[in-house]
C-alpha cells in the first residue's frame, strides 16, 4: 500500500470502529486534563516569579486545610491524587488497546480484546513512555520552571538551554522509534528489540520520508490545537468564575466554573479522541506494511 492508501484506510477504521475512537476519546480527555492541571501550576508560579514572590508547590493544599473541615479535605485530596493516578496511567493503556485492535481490524479479525491488549502490554508500553520523558512539552515546561524558580544567576539560562537541547534530541530519537510501541503490541518485542526493529524500519525505508512529514505536519496540527485549548480552557472558566462571584457565594460560583470547565474539556476531547485513534491507527498500518517487506541487510535467504 502506498502512503496515501495507509493514511485513508486508517481513518476509514478510526470512523468505522466504535471501540477505537472511544479508548482514543477516554485517553485524551484525561491527557487534557493532566495538561490544564500542569499549566494551571505554572502559570500561578510565572506569575508569583514575575512579582518576585516565594511560593510552593502545596500552597493549594496548605489554604485548604485551613479553609474547609478535615473531612471534606481529606476527600478532595484522595480523589484528587486518584485522578492524577488515572491521568498519567490510563494513556498508557490505551496505547495497546488502540493498537492492538486497530491491528485487528485492518487484518479482518475480530476487533475485540482491547482491555486484555491494554493491561497485557501496559508496562512495557510504560516503558517504551517514560524513556522518551523529556521529550514532552510539560515535563519541559516544568522542568524550565523549576529551574527559573530556584537556580540563581545567569546559571539558570545556561541550564534551561540544556534543557531545551534535550528536549530536541529526545524528540528526534522519539520519532526513530516511532514504531516501537506497534512492536511490542502486534510482535510482543521487548521494549529495546521493539525500538531496534523501529529504527531498522525508518532507516530501511528513506522513501517514505514524505509520509513521515506529513504525519508530523498532522501531528503538529493536533500538537497545536491541543495547546491552544489547554490555554483558552482556564481562561474561560476562571472568567466565569470572576463573573458568578457577582451574582453567587464563591462556593456555588467556584462550582459551576468548575462544571463547565468539565463539559468543555469533555467537548474538546471528543475531537481530540479522533485525532488521537487516527495517529495511532496510521502507524500500526505503516508498520504492517513495512513488516511485510524484506529486511535491507538480509542477503538471499539469510543463510
Amino acid at each position: 500500500m502506498t502512503p496515501r492508501e495507509i493514511i485513508a484506510e486508517a481513518w476509514v477504521i478510526t470512523r468505522r470502529e466504535g471501540g477505537l475512537r472511544r479508548w482514543g476519546f477516554v485517553a485524551s480527555f484525561f491527557e487534557t486534563f493532566l495538561d490544564i492541571k500542569l499549566l494551571g501550576y505554572q502559570l500561578y508560579f510565572l506569575l508569583a516569579y514575575l512579582q518576585h514572590r516565594q511560593v510552593g508547590f502545596f500552597d493549594d493544599i496548605e489554604w485548604l486545610y485551613a479553609n474547609v473541615s478535615f473531612g471534606i479535605f481529606l476527600t478532595i485530596i484522595i480523589s484528587f491524587l486518584l485522578l492524577l493516578a488515572i491521568e498519567f496511567i490510563f494513556p498508557h493503556l490505551a496505547a495497546g488497546a488502540i493498537i492492538g485492535l486497530g491491528a485487528k481490524s485492518y487484518r479482518k479479525e475480530p476487533v475485540k480484546g482491547g482491555l486484555v491488549l491494554a493491561i497485557y502490554n501496559f508496562l512495557p508500553i510504560f516503558g517504551a513512555h517514560e524513556f522518551f520523558f523529556l521529550a514532552s512539552w510539560s515535563t519541559t515546561l516544568t522542568l524550565g520552571s523549576l529551574t527559573l524558580r530556584y537556580v540563581t544567576g545567569d546559571m539558570k539560562f545556561f541550564m534551561i538551554g540544556i534543557i531545551v537541547i534535550f528536549w530536541i534530541l529526545s524528540n528526534i530519537l522519539k520519532l526513530m522509534a516511532s514504531f516501537t510501541e506497534q512492536g511490542i503490541v502486534i510482535n510482543r518485542l521487548g521494549i529495546f528489540d521493539a525500538m531496534g526493529k523501529s529504527f531498522k524500519l525508518l532507516v530501511s525505508h528513506l522513501s517514505h520520508i514524505m509520509f513521515i512529514l506529513l504525519l508530523l505536519f498532522i501531528i503538529s496540527i493536533r500538537v497545536f490545537i491541543n495547546a491552544v485549548a489547554v490555554l483558552l480552557i482556564p481562561a474561560i472558566v476562571i472568567g466565569i468564575g470572576f463573573l458568578l462571584l457577582h451574582f453567587l457565594s464563591p462556593l456555588i460560583a467556584y462550582v459551576i466554573a468548575g462544571i463547565i470547565g468539565i463539559i468543555l474539556i469533555v467537548i474538546v476531547s471528543y475531537f481530540f479522541g479522533y485525532l488521537h485513534t487516527f495517529k495511532h491507527t496510521v502507524w500500526t498500518l505503516m508498520y504492517l506494511e513495512l513488516s511485510k517487506q524484506k529486511d535491507l541487510d538480509i542477503i538471499g535467504e539469510g543463510i
